[in-house]
């Protein structure tokens, strides 16, 4: 049977990645349902149809595509919570399309300009990733993957602006020649091994080299401050790194940190972490920096900022999202305590040490202007 497509799977290049190599044989055209409306809040990444009276949808048929191209198009609708639905288009043929039960009578239409402004490049990354599974986990593999796969996207998108090449080699990431890329292990997040050749200093180019990667999200984490009280807000949890290094104390004091959730700027993620891990509503922030956490094998992303807040008293409190698995102590403490915990070394967590250095450096300016 035909199926019906439309939004982002009528994208051209959405298509492309969904359909395989299989895209050149498909047969398509023009074609509109009634009784539907495409889902297209601005939060939304891939919306569905939901039934809507005295709505129209335009999209693309897809003629007699083979069980394989179905099996995949369903594969990825099921990510998104949607499920097939044979339907009867306006033209009265009948197709199938993918349909969610889970969309609120509020929501508004698809534009088709705005959603591929803020996810057009998102998506494509993330049905790429998606593609890649097509055969070897099932519905819920999918869909518990679906926050990781989605935040590495963000991340590859983010990535593409770069940074100034003033010092550094101006050298591009395209002649870097790979052999192989394998992906030894696929959970909530991924390890990649590449095979591969650089170019080298001296105008020539590397021996084979084999590097394993970890691929994680881009994170935001914020350093809490109250100039007007001098006091700064730290975060406490179990780590798994400390943990896994044999560290006799494996809770580390940090800042407030989390993913950044594709199509959410590092700000709003800081915003909202804040609130998440500490109930803590921020004045405004100050940026310190942006940088790879571990270069050599991380892709790791992080976007560290200052929070300007009214704290409470010095003590702690506890906090943390249940559906996160978080158990986070917070301590509010002066100043000065924070900088003894540089001197002690117990202040061992590398954005923390960064935080409290560029804090001490800012602190008069921050202060005065309290």
């Amino acid at each position: 049977m035909s199926v019906f497509l439309c939004g982002p799977l009528a994208e051209p290049r959405i298509l492309d990645i969904v359909a395989g190599p299989d895209v050149a044989a498909l047969a398509t055209q023009a074609a509109k349902v009634s009784g539907y409306m495409l889902l297209g809040p601005d939060a939304m990444w891939f919306p569905a149809l939901a039934e809507r009276k005295d709505h129209c949808v335009e999209g693309l048929l897809l003629r007699d595509p083979s069980a394989h191209i179905v099996s995949r198009i369903e594969f990825l609708m099921q990510g998104v919570g949607a499920a097939p639905r044979e339907i009867v288009l306006t033209d009265g043929r009948l197709a199938i399309c993918f349909v969610t039960d889970h969309a609120p009578d509020d929501t508004a239409g698809w534009q088709a300009a705005t959603w591929r402004a803020k996810w057009g490049l998102i998506a494509q990354a993330a049905c790429q990733e998606i593609m890649g599974y097509v055969g070897r986990i099932d519905q819920q593999g999918l869909i518990w993957r679906m926050p990781m796969i989605l935040a590495r996207a963000g991340a590859q998108v983010a990535a593409a602006a770069g940074a100034p090449a003033d010092l550094r080699s101006a050298a591009s990431a395209d002649q870097v020649q790979v052999t192989s890329v394998d992906t030894p292990h696929e959970g909530f997040f991924l390890t990649r091994e590449y095979a591969l050749h650089h170019p080298q200093y001296d105008g020539g180019t590397s021996d084979l080299l084999r590097r394993e990667v970890f691929v994680v999200s881009d994170a935001a984490l914020v350093l809490p401050y109250d100039p007007r009280r001098d006091r700064v807000l730290l975060v406490e949890q179990f780590r798994m790194g400390p943990f896994g290094r044999g560290d006799p104390r494996p809770w580390a004091l940090e800042p407030v940190a989390g993913r950044i959730d594709a199509g959410e700027t590092p700000e709003q993620a800081a915003y909202r972490e804040c609130i998440e891990e500490t109930g803590l509503h921020l004045s405004g922030l100050e940026r310190i920096s942006g940088h790879y956490c571990s270069p050599g094998c991380s892709t790791e992303y992080f976007h560290l900022f200052l929070g300007l807040c009214d704290l409470p008293d010095e003590g702690r409190t506890l906090g943390g999202l249940d559906s996160e698995a978080e158990d986070i102590r917070s301590h509010v403490i002066p100043f000065d305590r924070a900088m003894a915990l540089l001197d002690s070394g117990e202040a061992n967590n590398g954005p923390l040490v960064l935080s409290l250095i560029w804090l001490s450096k800012e602190r008069d300016r921050l202060r005065a202007i309290a």
